[in-house]
Protein backbone atom coordinates (compact mmCIF):
# COMPACT_ATOMS: atom_id res chain seq x y z
CA UNK A 1 0.00 0.00 0.00
CA UNK A 2 1.21 3.91 -0.61
CA UNK A 3 0.48 6.00 2.23
CA UNK A 4 1.32 9.18 1.44
CA UNK A 5 0.73 11.22 5.16
CA UNK A 6 2.44 10.93 8.33
CA UNK A 7 1.65 8.56 10.99
CA UNK A 8 1.28 9.98 13.86
CA UNK A 9 1.89 8.02 17.50
CA UNK A 10 -0.79 5.67 17.91
CA UNK A 11 -0.04 4.68 13.82
CA UNK A 12 3.79 4.51 14.23
CA UNK A 13 3.32 2.01 17.41
CA UNK A 14 0.58 -0.21 15.08
CA UNK A 15 3.06 -0.11 12.34
CA UNK A 16 5.61 -1.75 14.87
CA UNK A 17 3.33 -3.99 15.74
CA UNK A 18 2.36 -5.29 12.87
CA UNK A 19 5.81 -5.96 11.76
CA UNK A 20 7.16 -7.72 14.95
CA UNK A 21 4.38 -9.96 14.33
CA UNK A 22 4.85 -10.53 10.96
CA UNK A 23 8.39 -11.18 11.73
CA UNK A 24 8.41 -12.38 15.11
CA UNK A 25 9.82 -11.24 18.39
CA UNK A 26 13.29 -10.60 16.80
CA UNK A 27 14.58 -9.75 13.29
CA UNK A 28 17.89 -11.77 14.63
CA UNK A 29 15.58 -14.72 15.30
CA UNK A 30 13.88 -15.09 11.61
CA UNK A 31 17.14 -15.68 9.99
CA UNK A 32 16.98 -18.77 10.88
CA UNK A 33 13.30 -19.32 10.11
CA UNK A 34 11.36 -18.62 6.58
CA UNK A 35 11.24 -14.79 6.00
CA UNK A 36 9.09 -12.87 3.31
CA UNK A 37 12.07 -9.88 2.30
CA UNK A 38 10.55 -6.77 2.83
CA UNK A 39 10.34 -3.90 0.27
CA UNK A 40 10.23 -0.07 1.49
CA UNK A 41 10.57 2.86 -0.57
CA UNK A 42 10.93 6.61 0.43
CA UNK A 43 10.75 9.90 -1.39
CA UNK A 44 10.97 13.22 -0.64
CA UNK A 45 11.10 16.44 -2.28
CA UNK A 46 11.77 19.75 -0.42
CA UNK A 47 10.88 23.26 -2.09
CA UNK A 48 11.63 26.74 -1.12
CA UNK A 49 8.97 29.03 -0.76
CA UNK A 50 9.77 32.95 1.07
CA UNK A 51 12.70 31.88 2.49
CA UNK A 52 11.21 28.54 4.16
CA UNK A 53 11.93 25.47 2.95
CA UNK A 54 9.38 22.71 3.09
CA UNK A 55 8.87 19.31 2.58
CA UNK A 56 6.40 19.45 -0.29
CA UNK A 57 6.16 16.38 -1.36
CA UNK A 58 6.35 12.65 0.68
CA UNK A 59 5.74 8.93 -0.56
CA UNK A 60 6.43 5.95 1.17
CA UNK A 61 5.96 2.47 0.19
CA UNK A 62 6.07 -0.08 3.82
CA UNK A 63 7.76 0.30 6.81
CA UNK A 64 9.99 3.13 5.56
CA UNK A 65 9.10 7.03 6.89
CA UNK A 66 9.61 10.17 7.73
CA UNK A 67 7.60 12.32 10.87
CA UNK A 68 6.77 15.95 10.39
CA UNK A 69 9.66 18.18 9.45
CA UNK A 70 12.15 20.08 12.56
CA UNK A 71 13.31 23.58 12.28
CA UNK A 72 15.27 23.75 15.01
CA UNK A 73 17.37 26.64 13.73
CA UNK A 74 14.59 28.34 11.58
CA UNK A 75 12.64 28.14 9.18
CA UNK A 76 15.35 28.21 6.29
CA UNK A 77 16.54 24.75 6.71
CA UNK A 78 14.08 21.90 7.48
CA UNK A 79 15.04 19.08 9.41
CA UNK A 80 13.65 15.59 8.42
CA UNK A 81 14.12 12.07 11.06
CA UNK A 82 14.26 8.70 8.41
CA UNK A 83 12.73 6.02 10.48
CA UNK A 84 12.63 2.29 9.51
CA UNK A 85 10.16 0.80 12.34
CA UNK A 86 11.64 -2.60 11.70
CA UNK A 87 14.81 -1.33 13.79
CA UNK A 88 17.00 -3.41 11.20
CA UNK A 89 17.83 -5.20 8.10
CA UNK A 90 17.18 -8.97 7.20
CA UNK A 91 18.76 -10.84 4.44
CA UNK A 92 16.52 -10.14 1.03
CA UNK A 93 15.26 -6.65 2.55
CA UNK A 94 15.34 -3.89 -0.33
CA UNK A 95 15.30 -0.12 0.60
CA UNK A 96 15.52 2.90 -1.19
CA UNK A 97 15.48 6.20 -0.45
CA UNK A 98 15.17 9.53 -2.59
CA UNK A 99 15.64 12.93 -1.71
CA UNK A 100 15.21 15.74 -4.10
CA UNK A 101 16.51 19.27 -2.60
CA UNK A 102 14.89 22.32 -5.16
CA UNK A 103 16.27 25.29 -5.88
CA UNK A 104 18.16 27.30 -3.08
CA UNK A 105 16.69 24.81 -0.25
CA UNK A 106 18.86 23.61 3.11
CA UNK A 107 18.00 19.82 3.96
CA UNK A 108 19.43 18.05 6.59
CA UNK A 109 18.22 13.87 6.85
CA UNK A 110 19.37 12.14 9.46
CA UNK A 111 18.18 8.86 11.59
CA UNK A 112 17.06 8.09 15.34
CA UNK A 113 19.61 5.74 16.35
CA UNK A 114 22.26 3.44 14.73
CA UNK A 115 20.86 1.24 11.45
CA UNK A 116 21.52 -2.27 11.82
CA UNK A 117 22.11 -5.04 9.03
CA UNK A 118 21.58 -8.71 10.66
CA UNK A 119 23.34 -11.90 9.89
CA UNK A 120 21.95 -13.05 5.94
CA UNK A 121 19.69 -15.80 5.64
CA UNK A 122 20.80 -16.48 2.81
CA UNK A 123 19.33 -13.53 0.42
CA UNK A 124 21.81 -10.64 0.01
CA UNK A 125 20.06 -7.34 1.54
CA UNK A 126 20.16 -4.23 -0.62
CA UNK A 127 19.77 -0.22 0.23
CA UNK A 128 19.74 2.42 -2.51
CA UNK A 129 20.11 6.18 -1.98
CA UNK A 130 19.43 8.58 -4.78
CA UNK A 131 20.17 12.14 -3.77
CA UNK A 132 19.40 15.40 -6.28
CA UNK A 133 20.48 18.62 -5.02
CA UNK A 134 19.72 22.04 -7.55
CA UNK A 135 21.65 25.17 -7.92
CA UNK A 136 22.22 27.32 -4.84
CA UNK A 137 20.61 24.31 -2.60
CA UNK A 138 22.61 22.42 -0.02
CA UNK A 139 21.81 19.11 1.68
CA UNK A 140 22.99 17.25 4.78
CA UNK A 141 23.16 13.22 4.53
CA UNK A 142 23.73 12.21 8.31
CA UNK A 143 22.34 8.92 9.42
CA UNK A 144 23.99 7.60 12.54
CA UNK A 145 26.11 4.57 12.54
CA UNK A 146 25.73 1.57 10.80
CA UNK A 147 26.39 -1.82 12.28
CA UNK A 148 27.06 -5.11 10.32
CA UNK A 149 26.40 -8.24 12.18
CA UNK A 150 28.25 -11.31 11.72
CA UNK A 151 27.30 -13.04 8.47
CA UNK A 152 25.68 -10.07 7.08
CA UNK A 153 25.25 -10.13 3.19
CA UNK A 154 24.80 -6.43 1.61
CA UNK A 155 25.32 -4.20 -1.62
CA UNK A 156 24.59 -0.66 -0.49
CA UNK A 157 24.74 2.15 -3.37
CA UNK A 158 24.46 5.61 -2.89
CA UNK A 159 24.41 8.48 -5.74
CA UNK A 160 24.29 12.32 -4.92
CA UNK A 161 24.25 14.96 -7.84
CA UNK A 162 24.79 18.13 -7.88
CA UNK A 163 23.70 21.23 -9.96
CA UNK A 164 26.20 24.22 -10.51
CA UNK A 165 26.98 25.58 -6.86
CA UNK A 166 25.01 23.32 -4.94
CA UNK A 167 26.67 21.69 -1.78
CA UNK A 168 26.57 18.60 0.20
CA UNK A 169 27.82 17.26 3.52
CA UNK A 170 27.49 13.36 4.11
CA UNK A 171 28.54 11.40 6.55
CA UNK A 172 28.64 7.52 7.51
CA UNK A 173 29.89 5.71 10.38
CA UNK A 174 30.27 1.84 9.68
CA UNK A 175 30.75 -0.71 12.57
CA UNK A 176 31.74 -4.18 11.33
CA UNK A 177 30.93 -7.00 13.55
CA UNK A 178 29.25 -6.09 17.58
CA UNK A 179 32.32 -5.89 19.01
CA UNK A 180 30.86 -4.64 22.46
CA UNK A 181 29.34 -8.33 22.47
CA UNK A 182 32.70 -10.08 21.39
CA UNK A 183 31.76 -10.36 18.11
CA UNK A 184 33.60 -9.74 14.75
CA UNK A 185 33.01 -9.36 11.36
CA UNK A 186 34.82 -12.62 10.26
CA UNK A 187 31.93 -13.90 7.84
CA UNK A 188 30.04 -12.17 5.44
CA UNK A 189 30.22 -9.79 2.82
CA UNK A 190 29.63 -6.31 2.15
CA UNK A 191 29.41 -4.45 -0.92
CA UNK A 192 29.35 -0.37 -1.15
CA UNK A 193 29.55 2.09 -4.07
CA UNK A 194 29.00 5.85 -3.22
CA UNK A 195 29.21 8.46 -6.21
CA UNK A 196 28.73 11.75 -6.42
CA UNK A 197 28.60 14.01 -9.88
CA UNK A 198 28.39 17.30 -10.34
CA UNK A 199 25.98 18.86 -13.53
CA UNK A 200 26.88 15.27 -14.56
CA UNK A 201 30.34 15.14 -14.30
CA UNK A 202 31.81 12.36 -11.74
CA UNK A 203 33.62 14.27 -8.96
CA UNK A 204 33.95 11.30 -6.66
CA UNK A 205 33.58 8.34 -6.61
CA UNK A 206 34.91 5.20 -3.92
CA UNK A 207 34.01 1.26 -3.93
CA UNK A 208 34.66 -1.50 -1.94
CA UNK A 209 34.11 -5.27 -1.68
CA UNK A 210 34.66 -6.72 1.89
CA UNK A 211 34.82 -10.31 2.77
CA UNK A 212 34.75 -11.15 6.24
CA UNK A 213 38.18 -12.88 7.36
CA UNK A 214 39.72 -11.65 4.03
CA UNK A 215 43.12 -9.62 3.56
CA UNK A 216 41.23 -6.36 2.96
CA UNK A 217 39.84 -6.45 6.26
CA UNK A 218 43.13 -6.95 8.30
CA UNK A 219 45.45 -5.28 5.37
CA UNK A 220 46.91 -1.83 5.72
CA UNK A 221 44.84 -1.11 1.94
CA UNK A 222 41.51 -1.68 3.97
CA UNK A 223 40.88 -1.73 7.59
CA UNK A 224 44.05 -2.59 8.81
CA UNK A 225 42.27 -5.30 11.40
CA UNK A 226 40.04 -1.94 12.69
CA UNK A 227 36.66 -2.79 13.08
CA UNK A 228 35.08 1.30 12.70
CA UNK A 229 35.60 3.49 9.70
CA UNK A 230 34.31 6.77 9.41
CA UNK A 231 34.23 9.49 6.75
CA UNK A 232 32.74 12.35 6.06
CA UNK A 233 32.50 14.14 2.79
CA UNK A 234 31.86 17.87 1.90
CA UNK A 235 31.77 19.38 -1.89
CA UNK A 236 30.38 23.15 -2.75
CA UNK A 237 33.40 25.06 -1.76
CA UNK A 238 36.98 24.68 -0.77
CA UNK A 239 38.00 24.69 2.90
CA UNK A 240 40.72 27.11 3.85
CA UNK A 241 43.85 25.44 4.87
CA UNK A 242 43.61 26.67 8.47
CA UNK A 243 40.43 24.97 8.84
CA UNK A 244 41.60 22.32 7.70
CA UNK A 245 44.51 22.11 9.77
CA UNK A 246 42.37 23.49 12.82
CA UNK A 247 40.25 19.86 12.30
CA UNK A 248 43.10 17.95 12.28
CA UNK A 249 44.06 18.73 15.27
CA UNK A 250 40.97 18.80 17.12
CA UNK A 251 40.61 15.29 15.62
CA UNK A 252 44.01 14.04 17.00
CA UNK A 253 43.38 15.11 20.41
CA UNK A 254 39.94 13.20 20.48
CA UNK A 255 41.92 10.19 19.56
CA UNK A 256 44.58 10.45 21.59
CA UNK A 257 46.56 8.08 19.67
CA UNK A 258 43.62 5.44 19.59
CA UNK A 259 43.02 5.29 15.98
CA UNK A 260 44.01 7.29 12.65
CA UNK A 261 42.79 10.49 11.26
CA UNK A 262 42.95 11.82 7.74
CA UNK A 263 41.52 14.73 6.06
CA UNK A 264 42.20 15.72 1.83
CA UNK A 265 41.25 18.12 -0.16
CA UNK A 266 41.23 17.74 -3.91
CA UNK A 267 39.75 19.71 -6.12
CA UNK A 268 36.05 19.10 -5.84
CA UNK A 269 35.62 17.53 -2.78
CA UNK A 270 37.27 17.51 1.02
CA UNK A 271 37.45 14.17 2.87
CA UNK A 272 38.02 13.04 6.39
CA UNK A 273 38.16 9.86 7.79
CA UNK A 274 38.68 8.18 11.01
CA UNK A 275 40.24 4.32 11.67
CA UNK A 276 40.07 2.88 14.45
CA UNK A 277 37.64 0.69 17.35
CA UNK A 278 35.54 3.22 18.44
CA UNK A 279 32.29 4.15 17.11
CA UNK A 280 31.91 6.71 19.80
CA UNK A 281 35.66 7.98 19.34
CA UNK A 282 33.97 8.11 15.85
CA UNK A 283 31.07 10.06 16.13
CA UNK A 284 32.68 12.66 18.51
CA UNK A 285 35.68 13.34 15.18
CA UNK A 286 32.77 13.67 12.68
CA UNK A 287 30.56 15.96 14.90
CA UNK A 288 34.08 18.07 15.36
CA UNK A 289 35.19 17.82 12.03
CA UNK A 290 31.89 18.86 10.15
CA UNK A 291 31.10 21.94 13.40
CA UNK A 292 33.89 23.27 11.16
CA UNK A 293 33.37 22.70 8.07
CA UNK A 294 29.22 23.17 8.14
CA UNK A 295 29.63 27.32 8.67
CA UNK A 296 31.82 27.18 5.74
CA UNK A 297 30.37 25.48 3.17
CA UNK A 298 26.21 27.01 4.32
CA UNK A 299 27.44 30.19 6.32
CA UNK A 300 25.54 28.72 8.54
CA UNK A 301 26.59 27.63 12.83
CA UNK A 302 27.23 23.95 13.47
CA UNK A 303 23.85 22.66 15.49
CA UNK A 304 24.43 18.98 16.32
CA UNK A 305 21.52 17.06 15.43
CA UNK A 306 19.11 16.57 18.23
CA UNK A 307 18.59 13.14 17.54
CA UNK A 308 22.47 12.65 17.93
CA UNK A 309 22.15 13.91 21.86
CA UNK A 310 19.77 11.34 22.52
Amino acid sequence: MLLTSYPDESSLAALNSAIRDHRGVSPVATVNSVHQPLQASLALKFAETDGITRLVARDHFGPLLVQKPLYPEGREVCHVVIIHPPGGVVGGDQLEISAHADTATKVQITTPGAAKWYKSNGHTSHQKIRIDVNKGAFLEWIPQETIFYNNANIVIDHQVTLEDDASYIGCEILCFGRTAAGETFNSGQIKQRTRIKRNGKLIWLEQIRLLGDSHAMSGPLALNGNTVCATLTVTGKAIPQPLIDQARQQAQEITKGMGKVGISQLKAITVARYLGNSSEVARHIMLAVWGLFRPEITGRGAMTPRMWNT
